[in-house]
């Protein structure tokens, strides 16, 4: 049985060791040696990811009998990607394990598969929940004239410039003083040197 673990966290400030500890445990329990632990830390909404590609490459390769995961929702929020590697893996016969979930196609178990068709929904429907409550904080926060977004840094640098231009240095000059580019020194000069109505 050439079992191996994926597990993935979305940020640097989180860390893979519970799902791995967990994993680990349950992998000993059944008496399956894993060959392998594969780790991502990337959005769960991004379809390609360096450790989850290097997986289906294993898989496609017929080096894998079983993937056990934390909960479905590591491998992938979106339904169609979830779908789709859940198509991939029943082709190619691999097994997908997620304890948690109580998920285990090691063996034929139509019960097993109805059961990750419903979650592959439920996934897809709490992200769009989530999407829906954010777009709708956003525009309730434009609404209010709350800026958006990061600073411009035009608008940071500005000042700066305006003092450069005055002194008489030329758009290079510019640049280098503020470490920008000549497309972007060219704006704060342009910026600084029009009246504040025609900015």
């Amino acid at each position: 049985m050439n079992t191996y673990i994926y597990a993935r966290v979305s940020t640097e400030r989180q860390t893979h060791d519970s799902q791995l500890l967990e994993l680990r445990d349950y992998c000993q329990r059944r008496g399956w040696t894993v060959q392998k632990e594969i780790v991502d830390t990337a959005s769960g909404s991004k379809a390609s990811r360096a450790g989850l590609d290097e997986l289906m490459k294993l898989v496609r390769a017929g080096r894998v009998n079983a993937i056990v995961c934390f909960k479905l929702d590591r491998l992938g929020r979106s339904l169609a990607h979830l779908a789709q590697l859940i198509g991939e893996l029943t082709r190619q016969r691999v097994a997908l394990v997620i304890p948690s979930q109580g998920i285990d196609t090691t063996s034929s178990n139509p019960a097993a598969q109805l059961q990750l068709n419903i979650l592959c929904a439920v996934a897809e429907f709490e992200r769009e929940v989530i999407r829906e409550r954010v777009n709708a904080g956003l525009a309730a926060a434009r609404a209010r004239g709350k800026r958006l977004g990061a600073p411009n840094r035009i608008n940071a640098m500005l000042p700066k410039a305006t003092e450069l231009v005055r002194a008489g240095n030329g758009i290079a000059a510019v640049g280098r003083e503020l470490g920008i580019s000549l497309g972007s020194a060219w704006k704060l000069v342009r910026f600084a040197r029009a009246s504040p109505a025609e900015r």
